[in-house]
C-alpha cells in the first residue's frame, strides 16, 4: 500500500442489518462463482475468511436454502449450561454414532435428538432452542440427508475408491482422456425443495398446477468444470442413452471415460455394442452398486432440483424444459461452481489434482 493512501474503515458486522448481511452472503457467492478466492472476498467485503468459506461450502452443498442465516448471537462463554469437556465429548458421539446405535429413537441427528443425547448423558434437560444454538456454535447445519443403500457392499466401495478409481486416474493422463461423471433426473411441474415464511401457527400456501408432466434430463461433469446435458420427456430406455452418447462424442476432442451407475439403459447389449464400434473414442465404467453417493453428478442433480423452479412453479411442460435449460446453461458459464461439487467430502477423492 503506498504512502498517503488512506485505509477505508469497515463497520464490524455485528452491527449490519439482516438485509445487509444477507446481501453480503450473495455477493460473497457471486464472487465465488466468478473465481474470486474466498480469502479476496473475505477482505473486500470486511468479513471473516472461516465467514466466507462457511457460505461457499453451504451453497456447494445445498443450494441458496442451505446457507447459514443465523447471526453470530451472545458472545462466546456467556450462559452456557455445557462444560468445554461436555461438548466435545458429546461432538464426538455426534460425529462417530448415529442416533440408533446410542439408543435415541431418531434416523438422524435431529436438534431433539441431540436434546435426548444431552439428558442421557448428563442429566440435563436442556430447551430445543438452546440445543440449536450449541450445534450453530459447533459448526453444525442442518443438511438434507444423503441416502446410503443398506445392500450397499462395502469391500466394492474400498476397491473403487483404493484400487478402480486411482488406476482409472491415471490412465486418463496417460492416454490424454477426460473423465465425465454421468447421471440422470428428473423434475415434476409441482416440485419445490424451497420453504416460505409465515405466520406462527400457519403455512404457507403454494400454489401448483393441477396438470401433471415431468422433465428429465442426463448430464455429465468434469472436475475441470465442463458440463454437458440433455432434457428428454420419455422415460430412459437404451435408445434415449444412446441419443446422449452420440451427442456427448460430436463435442468430444478427447477419449472419453463416462462413470456411470448400473441402470438397466446403461448396461443394455446395443450401447455396448456402439460403445465397441467407437474404436476407444469412449469407455463405461460402472460404479459400485448401490453407491449413488460417490457419483458427483448427484450433487449437480442436487442443485438442479433445488433451483429449476426457483422463480415459480411451471404451468406448461415447455415450460419446465426452458427451466432446465436456463439452469444449466448458466452453469456451464460457471466452472467454479462446477468444481464445487467435487468438494463434498463424499466425492473429494475425484477432485482435481495439481499433478
Amino acid at each position: 500500500m503506498g504512502d498517503g493512501l488512506m485505509v477505508v474503515p469497515l463497520p464490524d458486522t455485528r452491527q449490519l442489518s439482516d438485509e445487509v448481511l444477507e446481501a453480503l452472503r450473495l455477493r460473497a457467492l457471486r464472487g465465488y462463482q466468478l473465481g474470486f478466492s474466498e480469502t479476496d472476498l473475505a477482505d473486500i467485503l470486511g468479513v471473516c475468511r472461516e465467514t466466507v468459506c462457511r457460505w461457499c461450502s453451504a451453497f456447494a452443498q445445498g443450494g441458496l436454502e442451505a446457507l447459514p442465516h443465523h447471526r453470530s448471537g451472545r458472545p462466546t462463554g456467556s450462559g452456557r449450561t455445557l462444560s468445554e469437556d461436555q461438548a466435545q465429548h458429546l461432538q464426538h458421539l455426534i460425529d462417530h454414532h448415529t442416533p440408533d446405535q446410542l439408543g435415541i429413537a431418531a434416523p438422524l441427528w435431529t436438534r431433539r435428538a441431540v436434546q435426548e443425547l444431552i439428558r442421557r448423558q448428563y442429566d440435563l434437560v436442556m430447551p430445543v432452542r438452546t440445543v440449536g444454538e450449541y450445534l450453530r456454535r459447533w459448526g453444525y447445519t442442518p443438511k438434507r440427508p444423503q441416502r446410503h443403500a443398506r445392500e450397499q457392499d462395502p469391500e466394492e466401495v474400498r476397491q473403487w475408491l483404493e484400487e478402480t478409481y486411482p488406476i482409472l486416474r491415471a490412465r486418463a493422463k496417460s492416454e490424454g482422456a477426460e473423465i465425465h461423471w454421468c447421471d440422470e433426473t428428473g423434475v415434476s411441474a409441482n416440485e419445490y425443495s424451497g420453504r416460505g415464511y409465515a405466520r406462527v401457527g400457519e403455512t404457507p400456501n403454494l400454489e401448483v398446477s393441477g396438470e401433471r408432466f415431468r422433465v428429465n434430463q442426463i448430464s455429465t461433469i468434469t472436475n475441470q468444470g465442463k458440463v454437458r446435458f440433455m432434457t428428454y420427456t420419455s422415460t430412459l430406455t437404451a435408445v434415449v442413452f444412446l441419443a446422449f452418447l452420440k451427442q456427448l462424442l460430436r463435442g468430444a476432442r478427447k477419449k472419453v471415460f463416462l462413470i456411470v451407475d448400473r441402470h438397466p439403459a446403461h448396461e443394455a447389449k446395443m450401447v455396448g455394442e456402439w460403445v465397441e464400434e467407437q474404436r476407444g473414442r469412449i469407455e463405461l465404467i460402472f460404479l459400485p452398486r448401490k453407491a449413488p453417493e460417490l457419483n458427483v453428478d448427484e450433487y449437480l442433480n442436487n442443485d438442479l432440483k433445488s433451483q429449476v423452479n426457483a422463480e415459480g412453479l411451471p404451468d406448461t411442460k415447455e415450460e419446465l424444459e426452458t427451466n432446465f435449460q436456463r439452469f444449466m446453461n448458466q452453469l456451464k458459464e460457471l466452472p467454479n461452481h462446477v468444481k464445487s461439487y467435487f468438494q463434498h467430502p463424499k466425492v473429494q477423492y475425484a477432485a482435481a489434482t495439481r499433478e
